[in-house]
């Protein structure tokens, strides 16, 4: 019998999504729905299975892990980049790390819904009048505003593109950016400094690596302009979490639309949770019922023909 582990079900919607009679014998499936960060009892909890499934970057798989999970044979990860996973370190201990499709549609889309709710105040609104109250703020404006794309990926494309249907003036930086990719997805490629000294929104939609982690700090946050504000659906640690609370604190800044953040799931006195002018939301990025589909689905496939002696969507390999 082989045994499976479901990480971070934090919605236990997991067994909605997957069909375990695919797989080839008989299973025995845990759902985890809580998150473990202590590296002692994330071993103790993982020590008697020989399959994991993980949601993407949500529990961390380094070598020091693998090692004391000696029955480990098979870690599926949703997506096929995780930077959570030593995917070397698997290999190595003949552990077969696996991934699924993804969409990008899903990132793209709350995206726009956090720049919305940031530059038009809806959450601050939707308070007031709940609570009995009627106009508050006054919101920004899209059409005619410049959107900054920090990132012109998959992700940045899309998000790109909705902003050229609201009428913005996109423009686009990122350290390896060219013009010609620019001008491919119909927007211009500006300097570093003059995109957050000129944009009215700034979204981020980079990798998080070496190069990219504290990428944005105090200066750039300095240089945009005080109506401005910032969206990051992308990896919380590419902006310098304290020059954006101090940001935020001294009203340099209009606002900001956060998905993602150092800490997750982020702790209950983190002082971003009390930040002026801010919207958050745990990572919902891609929590979708689409993707969760694409991710538990092929994560079953996965499991089955790695069961069955065939392995598909290999990673590292």
């Amino acid at each position: 019998m082989h045994r499976i582990a479901v990480l971070d079900d934090y919605q236990s919607v997991a067994a909605d999504f997957c069909d375990w009679s695919q797989v080839p014998g008989p299973v025995d499936v845990v759902e985890f729905h809580d998150a473990v960060a202590d590296p002692d009892a994330l071993a103790a909890r993982l020590e008697p299975f020989d399959v994991v499934v993980a949601m993407r970057e949500r529990t961390e798989f380094p070598r020091s892990l693998l090692e004391r999970l000696p029955n480990l044979r098979l870690l599926v990860t949703t997506g096929m980049r995780n930077r959570a996973i030593d995917v070397a370190a698997a290999t190595e201990l003949g552990i077969t790390v696996c991934g699924t499709g993804a969409s990008a549609a899903a990132t793209a889309e709350l995206t726009w819904g956090l720049l919305l709710a940031t530059l038009r105040h809806i959450p601050r609104e939707d308070s007031s009048i709940r609570a009995g109250g009627w106009q508050q703020t006054l919101g920004g404006d899209l059409d005619g505003a410049r959107l900054g794309v920090v990132g012109l990926g998959r992700l940045g494309s899309r998000v790109a593109a909705v902003g050229k249907a609201f009428g913005m003036d996109v423009v686009a930086w990122s350290q390896n950016l060219t013009d010609e990719r620019a001008a491919e997805v119909g927007v211009r490629r500006v300097e570093r400094d003059e995109l957050f000294a000129t944009a009215d929104v700034v979204t981020i939609h980079l990798l998080l690596s070496r190069r990219t982690r504290g990428l944005i700090g105090a200066d750039d946050l300095g240089r945009m302009k005080p109506t401005a504000v910032l969206v990051n659906t992308s990896r919380g640690p590419i902006v310098d979490q304290q020059a954006l609370l101090d940001a935020l604190h001294g009203g340099r800044i209009a606002g900001a639309g956060l998905d993602v953040f150092e800490a997750e799931p982020l702790p209950p006195d983190h002082p971003l949770r009390s930040a002026p002018r801010t919207v958050l939301t745990p990572h919902l990025g891609y929590v979708t019922r689409g993707t969760y589909e694409v991710f538990y689905g092929e994560a079953v496939e996965d499991v089955a023909a790695w069961v069955a002696g065939r392995p598909v969507r290999v990673i590292g390999q």
